[in-house]
């Protein structure tokens, strides 16, 4: 369907101008920032502290530096970085030459970025001191791949004085450009312009790195900056909020904060490696109000041990939770603890988080547990979403709102990507009968608001039934010996599939009778689940996961897989 270009009936003929109609881009954010508060902290980083004044300067350098080299409209820029100055700096200096910014996973290997690269045709790759070696190792690749054919990108590299300098001077020797020498090149006044249409893009992030299906995410200006505004609208963030950089710049920009904190003109605190340690230290010596975690964070917070934990907290710390469903135990133990936990949920592909569990006051007088259980819902769209549902996979019609009826989440609106770099047949699709399709699946609440079972690969069916992973997950969370737990379906002779655990234990947790303590799960599942649910297998040790602290299930199935199918009882 292609959208409709004939004009709706009016009051009037008065037409767009340029005092009237520009196109909407979160850039504009920066300039403001440096004009209202160009003292105040935008950006800490160990030692170094910048004001919005001088990440402003740093910004038109940048971009001034990039477009001397010919790189603006049609060119990406890689950057492979953690939470460092050099990465906030690129979602405003990147797209204020035209250019549209990739932030790189870190831990994906060689062979992954490569391809990556490759497929975006960097033209540009900023990368941080500790990662110049992998950096060089995928350039390697390509150049192997491509034998004569390669136009190496420019490479930059960025130092680090809280690391060992060695690194950066190893990355010197090898031909890279010092980032802050490339940022002396430009001019500080550049006169940067913004994009003549909103719907030109400004960052690209893949969601996966198999060749088969690249799935870059392409964004566009209009999107960043719908979704920019709404990140602070729904958290009730405030101007001038200190804002604690847990959550990976690289995954997702940052859920679009990296362009809210511009907005609010807020204080943007670096995390190199993030530790419960660093964060209950940040929230301590550096008046951190506001931060952002995948539920896995969240976790290692609860279980941090007291040595770590510097408590009561000094004030009410507002945490955004999203990026895997977190269990309703977790969200009721952040809550004793004194944190303000928003519950969020969406994908790359919208711009990141889209939809909250909007509180409500009633809400405070129920009892803690049940709190949590409603607490632990996905919940509405958010102010910059037009539209989400819960629909029947074949018809598309939307399902009962009687929270039992499964169904596929799809959204629709203004911060939803463009679609996928270069691959025609995902688009299609993903978009397919106008909605984007997640691959969640969910039921919707009489109250309207909606909640992710599984997604769509990860349901269990066992005889005939589907099993929420989720669900026996956030059961087995209450289990006092429990850290972590992750559920798949292992192959079972009697029912096709069957639940099975992996499990990771507590400190203090003696691991010496795994027997007796997967009898205990197993027991303990027994009182709290349906028999259908309880895990027929328990696996512990630690759990897979990717750069952002997403369990990796895909490799537990493998697992489940591999011990064989769970025999049929003999009895």
């Amino acid at each position: 369907m292609t959208m409709g270009s004939e004009m709706e009936a009016d009051i009037d003929d008065l037409p767009k101008n340029p005092a009237n109609y520009m196109a909407l881009t979160p850039l504009w954010f920066l300039d403001r920032a440096a004009l209202v508060h160009p003292n105040r902290l935008s950006v800490v980083h160990g030692p170094r502290r910048f004001t919005w004044a001088e990440t402003y300067r740093r910004c038109r350098r940048l971009a001034s530096a990039l477009a001397a080299r010919s790189i603006g409209p049609g060119c990406t820029v890689a950057v492979i970085a953690p939470n460092i100055p050099a990465i906030y700096e690129a979602h405003f200096g990147v797209p204020m030459a035209g250019a549209v910014l990739n932030t790189v996973n870190i831990r994906l290997n060689a062979a992954t970025i490569a391809f990556l690269l490759g497929h975006s045709s960097a033209a540009v790759v900023i990368v941080d001191q500790e990662f110049f070696t992998l950096a060089a190792e995928a350039l390697q690749i390509i150049a192997d791949e491509k034998k004569g054919a390669f136009k190496p990108p420019l490479l930059i590299v960025v130092g680090d004085e809280t690391c060992d300098p060695r690194a950066l001077d190893h990355a010197l020797r090898k031909g890279a450009i010092d980032y802050e020498k490339f940022l002396e090149s430009g001019d500080p006044d550049f006169a940067w312009k913004p994009p003549k249409d909103e719907w030109q893009s400004i960052a690209l992030g893949y969601t996966s790195g198999t060749t088969s299906s690249p799935k870059g995410v392409v964004l566009h200006h209009r999107g960043a900056y719908l979704m920019a505004l709404s990140c602070a609208l729904i958290w009730e963030m405030n101007e001038g909020a200190v804002y604690l950089w847990t959550l990976p710049m690289f995954h997702c920009n940052g859920w679009c904060y990296a362009w809210t904190l511009a907005a609010l003109c807020g204080t943007s605190i670096c995390l190199r490696q993030v530790a419960a340690k660093a964060v209950y230290s940040a929230i301590a010596k550096q008046g951190v109000t506001h931060f952002c975690a995948a539920p896995v964070v969240l976790n290692s917070i609860v279980n941090a041990p007291p040595s770590d934990a510097i408590l009561p907290l000094p004030r009410v710390v507002h945490v955004n939770t999203a990026g895997a469903a977190p269990p309703p135990s977790l969200l009721a133990e952040m809550t004793k603890l004194g944190f303000r936990v928003t519950h969020t949920y969406g994908l790359s592909e919208t711009f990141g988080p889209s939809v909250v569990c909007a509180w409500k006051p009633e809400w405070d007088l129920l009892p803690l547990d049940e709190r949590a259980r409603v607490h632990a819902r996905q919940g509405v769209r958010y102010v910059g979403l037009e539209g989400v549902d819960v629909v029947n996979l074949k018809t598309m019609a939307p399902v009962p709102a009687d929270g039992t009826t499964l169904g596929e989440i799809v959204m629709r609106g203004n911060v939803v990507m463009k679609g996928y770099l270069k691959n025609p047949k995902a688009n299609a699709e993903t978009f397919a009968h106008g909605w984007y399709h997640s691959g969640d699946i969910g039921v919707k609440h009489p109250d309207g608001y909606i909640e992710v079972k599984d997604r769509a690969k990860d349901i269990i069916i066992s005889g005939g039934e589907n099993i929420s992973s989720l669900e026996v997950e956030s059961i087995l969370y209450v289990h006092p010996a429990v850290l972590e737990v992750s559920v798949v379906a292992r192959p079972d002779e009697q029912w096709g599939e069957s639940p099975c655990a992996f499990v990771t234990l507590k400190d203090g947790v003696d691991p010496s009778n795994e027997q007796a303590l997967a009898e205990d799960i197993i027991k303990f599942s027994r009182a709290k689940m349906p028999a259908y649910w309880v895990p027929k297998s328990v696996v512990f040790g630690p759990l897979p996961k990717t750069a952002t602290g997403k369990i990796k299930k895909h490799e537990l199935r493998a697992k489940a897989k591999a011990m064989g199918p769970v025999k049929k009882s003999r009895l």
